[in-house]
């Protein structure tokens, strides 16, 4: 079994380089300084390689610790494996983020809730709010971070992010929440996983499942019944639209009561569900 695993591994790895090789053109693609931080780990890797090959592994005690942590990384790959595959079928039964928000004492209501009865208006709502090319990219929208880029340049004290559903899926259900080069270069990995395993439809309905609605809200069901008494697909065009706009921030941008920020913005997000609702494209995620 372990053999198998390697090779998958291995697999995987390639496959994973391969593409980040064709992203490297991609000034700061989805991680800042993509190809020159590529260059370090790998030097990195190599240098500690090198040194253990010809040297650390005569040493007992390191030769041990190399063992345990060999064992620790192809456990912690195994079981992300089987959970991403088992994410192609199945919702998370909860996520770092949600075991956070009852630690620090905000609760946790969620209410796992199928594609099918989500209801076209939120979907619409969430893709027009968080990632309008979703139907079209990889799972990183390289417009966006262009732009980004550049308004993070002129405002270098409030950074804007670029990421797409299917970063934000990969975030919330393997991940946790947080900046740095390392969850930033694992989110891509996973990223990168699930857009080559799960349909889009799948990604979206973990992510209307999973992201965080409200102070211990998770979910468009539990956001529903929450703010509306009602369930996702009895929601209005104008209901989805406000807790859409409330995703950037959820703790600081509220949907009751009502803050400054998802009033200015919902319109907004209803002016874009307008425009992508005859896309053919998008049509064929939300139906």
């Amino acid at each position: 079994m372990k053999r198998i695993f390697f090779w998958v591994f291995i697999l995987h790895m390639i496959w994973f380089l391969v593409f980040l090789v064709q992203k490297f053109s991609v000034v700061d693609f989805a991680v800042a300084n993509l190809k020159t931080k590529m260059l370090i780990v790998g030097a990195v890797v190599l240098v500690v390689g090198l040194m253990y090959f010809f040297w650390l592994r005569h040493i007992e005690f390191v030769k041990k610790a190399a063992i345990v942590l060999k064992e620790v990384f192809f456990i912690a790959y195994i079981s992300s494996t089987l959970y991403l595959l088992l994410g192609i079928i199945f919702n998370p039964p909860i996520t770092l983020t949600q075991a956070g928000s009852l630690l620090q004492g905000h609760g946790l209501s969620r209410d796992h809730v199928s594609y099918g009865n989500m209801g076209a208006n939120i979907k619409l709502a969430v893709i027009a709010s968080e990632d309008q090319l979703y139907p079209d990219h990889d799972g990183f929208d390289l417009k966006a971070i262009k732009v980004a880029m550049k308004y993070n340049k002129r405002h270098p004290n409030k950074v804007r992010g670029a990421s797409t559903i299917s970063q934000q899926v990969a975030k919330n259900v393997f991940l946790w929440q947080g900046g740095g080069f390392l969850r930033k270069g694992i989110e891509v990995f996973f990223t990168f996983s699930i857009e080559g395993l799960w349909t889009k439809r799948t990604i979206l309905e973990r992510y209307l499942n999973v992201a965080e609605m409200g102070p211990g809200i998770f979910g468009v069901q539990a956001a529903a019944k929450k703010y509306f008494n009602k369930d996702a697909k009895e929601l209005t065009a104008a209901e989805a639209a406000q807790i859409a706009a409330c995703l950037p921030n959820p703790k600081r941008y509220t949907v009751k009561p009502l803050s400054g920020y998802v009033a200015s913005r919902y319109a907004n997000i209803m002016r874009q569900m307008n425009n992508l609702r005859g896309d053919a494209d998008v049509q064929a995620i939300i139906k």
